[in-house]
């Protein structure tokens, strides 16, 4: 787990080890610091932080381009320090033209983060799974991965460049566009809400020779593949971004019901952890130790 004295800092390089190896990365989405912790304690080995869960999170309100920049390095920053595993996150359009996406790159590398997504949306931008996507021209995305790519410091900070293309333009624009900000320089490449099965394959065939990302979005558009299916396909990454969002809002609209219903939660309060598994969960122990190492001397 994250250490406070000594936290990580060489996510970038032991993400790009991860994607060294065969099978793809698997990457449950985090809404939340506590998320992050959770899913290094289920034993998994990178983080995604989801632009939707961060917009629920913060603000209650769908992905539709409300969070700005700093909100979003803020969080991601508060994500990074709660895990040691490397962390990928959501950055939208990069906030702007190419000069703010050299700023979003530089913000996103200071706050810690192993690699970042920059997508083709107009501002605002939707959910990727949403209706009525709007995408700038395929220069201008294109310009924006270059600046992305000559911005970064460390040269393992992973740049994805995603294409919401295929909902307005179709699937062989998206492909185009896939294939120009894999000459722009990008490292992964992500080609959002595909349609069905024969989608993903036909994406799968014509970007072999860069390493692919799976929005394995829940209830989205992206038919569910299972994960043989995905790794038969040579994806190097597969993102789940709001499992963990909305296994949380049921756990919690069902509590809530329940405190409604019979006034405290005493009834349910065995199906929950215990305050010391919680406490545990979190950290405590770590900070006990440290209280201890540096009290006061006589």
């Amino acid at each position: 787990m994250a250490d406070l004295l000594r936290p990580s800092t060489d996510g970038p390089a032991r993400f790009r080890q991860l994607l060294a190896e065969p099978g793809p990365v698997l990457l449950p989405g985090c809404y939340d610091a506590l998320g992050a912790r959770l899913i290094e304690q289920a034993g998994f080995d990178a983080v995604y932080m989801t632009g939707f869960g961060a917009s629920a999170s913060l603000l209650g309100r769908p992905d539709v381009g409300l969070l700005g920049l700093t909100e979003m390095v803020d969080h991601a920053r508060r994500i990074v320090a709660a895990t040691d595993l490397p962390v990928i996150a959501d950055a939208d359009t990069g906030y702007g033209n190419p000069i703010n996406v050299i700023r979003t790159v530089q913000l996103y590398e200071q706050a810690g983060v192993a690699g970042i997504h920059l997508e083709d949306q107009v501002l605002p931008k939707k959910c990727g799974h949403m209706e009525g996507k709007e995408v700038v021209s395929t220069g201008a995305f294109a310009a924006k991965i270059e600046a992305a790519v000559q911005a970064r410091s460390n040269p393992d900070f992973l740049l994805i460049a995603r294409t919401d293309s295929r909902a307005p333009l179709g699937l062989d624009e998206a492909l185009n566009r896939a294939r120009s900000a894999r000459d722009a320089g990008a490292d992964v490449l992500f080609v959002e809400a595909l349609q069905d099965q024969a989608e993903v394959e036909a994406v799968a065939a014509a970007l072999r020779d860069v390493p692919l990302l799976f929005n394995w979005a829940e209830g989205g558009k992206t038919p569910p593949l299972t994960g043989d299916e995905i790794a038969k396909l040579g994806y190097a990454m597969v993102i789940m971004p709001i499992s963990t969002l909305l296994a949380a809002t049921k756990a919690m609209q069902h509590i809530l019901t329940k405190i409604r219903a019979d006034g405290t939660p005493a009834e349910i309060l065995g199906d929950l952890p215990t305050f010391e598994t919680f406490t545990d969960a979190i950290g405590l122990p770590e900070i006990t130790d440290l209280e201890s190492r540096f009290s006061d001397r006589p």
